[in-house]
């Protein structure tokens, strides 16, 4: 007979039971543990303040009160004496016992007041008050059930009550003080570990008074690939609201890392409230380095689901310097620029990003460079628009009109390069762009460091308002979150100012995208000069025989360049006066052509075209036609 497997039989469903009842104890003991902490806070004050000094004063006290007591008393029978004496109540050996009883009276309440405080400085200990307490209810508890029995049966409920009540108080004691052991996971980091044993219940709730957060005991820890979860009861005047404002104090308490991040929300229920320690990235492990067609923006560092970005969305894109702005946008960039019906332009007055996409991008760096390609992109914004059919919200894109994306990069530059009169039509441009060119598949992304709306700020108030996707990396202050996200930032967690850097993201792409965290995609400018050449896009490329191929790209008036030897004289911008005459020259036959080709608003053409039209400069037919005069022809 094998001994070791028959004692192993015997003793294993023993040690199940036992590790069972541990357990279960385990989880008890921190229910009990504000109960036996207060209690031993009790009887811990009780103690300090059993002193022989209090201890005399109270035996002085006892003595006086006693002294007080037999004066009041004597008094008392001496008024009654008198009383019986003489009928009269004006006389005076009646009216000597009567002030007599009274100052004896009132200094018998007088001794009776400094003996309760003189009790106070000497209190019983609490387990003395505890004996009292019980012996209230189990000596009449004992004497009832002895008198309800009788010889054939015993009615013994009332003592088995307060026996129960008694046992009922020592096993709360006992749960309450039992130490209980933490179980850590073997996975955990070192910092997991110390947060994980300061989150358990036991350590919580004997701790949790010297922080302000008596009343609150979080739940056993989950581990989730984003960090550590537990879920926290509020209990008496707690709310999460208030739980929340506890922030300091709960990140003193755990000590945990300043620069780590902490979310409390609210829990399932109203007396619930969650804590959430982000020490994990479920992007951790992968890869985002380089691109491919297709490839995601970045990973969900709570979800770890890939994250894309969608062509044909008008796009903003925020981050201080050295936050990854420009790494995290080139996988947009080149998926705009990849497939045959797509194009892309790069307006950068800072020439940095701009000269990475020379070979498949159509750049934009010096001011007449980055005026010429809006003012093409709104006469090409024109001719797509008069292309959509009844019942169409788009252009249908195809590699003669594909799709154009427009990114911006600095936005602030590009303002400030618009505050010349010169080239004031940038924005103008611009802004017409992000209001009318996305049913024309003209899609603008605006990217900059400065995401404030003032006078020197980065974002345009009319662009803004018509982005509806906003991506933000690290920034400055939770003032630009506010910018970039709304103002309702703050309350819904969206704090791109607390973002490290580089590379971690925010995207809100609606009003019901959760504020996570975004691992993105990093993009060198190696990796986007190795890519292939792709076809570059020029006004040029409008086929022929469409509605648009006749309409000629915007005319600007510029002077010629003086020779070497002649001083060089200041460019003069053309009147709107001479603009349309040289656009009907150049076969404008409407105000509405003259618009489209100048960018002049239609009011301000119909009043040029009659000016012109009064001087004899311009002819118009009976049709509405315009034209300029023959030679030789004498005007009306």
């Amino acid at each position: 007979m094998d001994l070791k497997a028959v004692s192993t039989k015997i003793t294993e469903p023993t040690k199940s039971a036992l590790a069972r009842i541990t357990n279960a104890l385990d989880a008890v003991a921190p229910t009990c543990a504000p109960f036996a902490a207060r209690w031993d806070a009790e009887a811990d004050r009780r103690a300090k303040l059993r002193t022989p000094e209090n201890l005399k004063r109270l035996m002085d006290a006892q003595k006086a009160h006693n002294s007080a007591r037999a004066t009041a008393a004597t008094a008392k029978s001496q008024r009654q004496a008198a009383r019986k004496a003489s009928a009269n109540p004006l006389s005076t050996g009646r009216r000597a016992a009567r002030t007599a009883d009274k100052a004896a009276r009132t200094h018998r309440d007088t001794a009776r007041a400094a003996l309760k405080e003189a009790r106070k400085s000497y209190p019983a200990t609490l387990r003395a008050r505890a004996v009292q307490a019980h012996a209230v209810h189990a000596v009449p508890g004992a004497v009832s059930s002895w008198l309800m029995s009788t010889a054939e049966s015993w009615t013994i409920w009332p003592a088995s009550v307060s026996a129960g009540l008694i046992a009922l108080n020592a096993g709360a004691l006992w749960l309450g003080r039992r130490t209980v052991t933490v179980a850590v996971d073997d996975v955990l980091s070192a910092e997991e570990r110390r947060l994980v044993e300061r989150l358990d219940p036991s350590y919580w709730a004997r701790h949790a008074d010297e922080r302000g957060l008596s009343g609150t005991v979080p739940a056993p820890v989950e581990i989730t690939p984003a960090g550590l979860v537990t879920h926290v009861r509020l209990d008496g005047r707690w709310k999460p609201s208030a739980f929340k404002a506890k922030h300091e104090e709960i990140r003193a308490m755990l000590g945990a890392r300043t620069d780590l991040r902490m979310e409390i929300k609210a829990g399932s229920h109203g007396d619930r409230a969650t804590i959430t320690l982000r020490t994990r990235s479920a992007a951790d492990g992968v890869d985002l380095s380089g691109w491919t067609p297709g490839a995601p923006w970045g990973v969900d560092t709570i979800t770890g689901e890939p994250v894309m970005v969608p062509l044909g969305r008008r796009m903003l894109i925020a981050g201080t310097s050295g936050s990854g702005k420009s790494w995290s946008t080139r996988a947009l960039l080149a998926e705009g620029s990849e497939a045959p019906d797509h194009r892309l332009v790069v307006i950068d007055p800072k020439r940095v990003e701009a000269i990475n996409w020379e070979h498949r991008a159509r750049t934009a760096i010096a001011p007449d460079e980055v005026l010429d390609v809006t003012d093409e992109l709104v006469a090409e914004m024109h001719d797509r628009l008069r292309l959509i059919p009844r019942g169409r919200d788009t252009i249908e894109i195809s590699p003669e009109r594909p799709r154009i994306t427009v990114f911006v990069d600095e936005g602030a530059e590009v303002i400030g390069m618009a505050r010349d009169k010169e080239y004031k039509r940038v924005m103008e441009n611009l802004g017409t762009l992000a209001r009318m060119a996305r049913a024309a598949e003209i899609i603008l992304i605006w990217a900059t460091q400065k995401p404030t709306m003032d006078a020197k700020g980065g974002i345009d108030p009319q662009i803004s308002a018509q982005i509806t996707y906003r991506a933000a990396l690290a920034l400055s202050t939770s003032g630009e979150s506010r910018v970039v996200f709304g103002d309702d930032a703050t309350e819904k967690g969206w704090h791109a100012h607390e973002l490290p850097m580089p590379g971690v993201a925010m995207l809100r792409s609606g009003p019901k995208a959760p504020p996570h965290p975004i691992r993105t995609r990093a993009f060198s400018p190696a990796d986007v000069i190795a890519l292939p050449d792709r076809p570059i896009w020029r006004r040029q490329e409008a086929p022929a025989g469409t509605a648009g191929a006749s309409a000629p790209a915007p005319l600007r008036l510029v002077k010629e360049e003086p020779a070497a030897a002649v001083p060089a004289q200041p460019k003069v911008q053309p009147t709107n006066r001479e603009k349309v005459a040289a656009a009907i020259g150049a076969g404008s036959r409407t105000v509405a052509d003259v618009a489209n080709v100048t960018g002049i608003n239609k009011g301000s053409v119909s009043k040029a075209v009659k000016s012109l039209v009064e001087a004899g400069e311009v002819v118009k037919a009976a049709d509405g036609a315009l034209s300029l005069p023959v030679v030789g022809e004498v005007s009306a």
